[in-house]
């Protein structure tokens, strides 16, 4: 009698080890699995190669729609208008709209970056005095024509200035344009409406072209469009000064 429950328990046993046996390489097939689904799924996720910067540029865009939707809602209720007149309830609702558009945009656009300081530079140390020099006659004067110092001039402040700077003057400049628009749509002269207008045109067109040349966006492609004029060539400089005479020996 003292047997049979010997034999259940070695039966038991024996069953508990098939079923583990059995339920091992289950668990082991389920946790490859699962691993090559993450991975599979972390591959899927993985972001685009410079995804970066094409989002900016996407982001750039975008915000040509949110300055561009509220001004021109401004535009056509203006030329709309009766002698282009609004009343002062109307324009100061079109004008926040505008308002609030470029405060958002100017809120989400980048600092210019820091312009680290020079580093000191070390003192020349002190040399022996030469001998006087005789006088070096003049050199001539360099023209002074706007095509060509001046020209180069400008040229390396326009580069000089950042894309964000360009953005945020032509944002400034849109608000200032849009304050005397709204001006002139409650003055009660149909004379100041036109030249208002004209000038927010040109302002929401500079927030444009900024935002298209120096927002680093792809050039267009499209056939039929006119070449970027080219930079006036610089004058020629004048001749080589004269020799200096030679040095007197001592």
């Amino acid at each position: 009698m003292r047997a049979l429950p010997a034999r259940r328990i070695a039966s038991t046993a024996l069953s508990a080890t098939l079923l583990i046996g059995l339920a091992a390489p289950a668990a082991v097939a389920v946790d490859a699995y699962s691993a090559r689904e993450r991975s599979v799924q972390a591959a899927a996720h993985a972001p685009v190669p410079g995804a970066d910067a094409l989002l900016a540029q996407v982001k750039g865009l975008g915000n040509l729609g949110t300055v561009l939707t509220p001004v021109t809602d401004l535009l056509n209720a203006v030329l709309g208008a009766d002698n282009g007149q609004l009343s002062a309830d109307q324009a100061t609702k079109l004008g926040d709209a505008v308002k609030d558009a470029i405060a958002k945009v100017t809120a989400a656009a980048p600092a210019a970056p820091a312009v680290p300081a020079a580093p000191a530079v070390p003192a020349v140390p002190a040399v022996p005095a030469a001998p006087a020099l005789p006088a070096v006659p003049a050199l001539p004067g360099l023209p002074t024509t706007k095509s060509g110092g001046d020209v180069e001039a400008d040229d390396a402040k326009a580069q000089a200035q950042a894309p964000a700077d360009l953005t945020a003057d032509a944002l400034a400049a849109l608000q200032k344009a849009v304050t005397t628009l709204l001006a002139a749509v409650t003055s009660g002269d149909v004379s100041q409406v036109v030249p208002a207008v004209t000038g927010v045109l040109t302002g929401l067109v500079n927030v444009l072209a900024a935002t298209l040349l120096g927002g680093g966006l792809p050039a267009p492609s499209l056939p039929g469009l006119p070449a970027l004029p080219a930079l006036p060539a610089a004058p020629a400089l004048p001749v080589a000064p004269p020799a200096l005479p030679a040095l007197p020996t001592s």
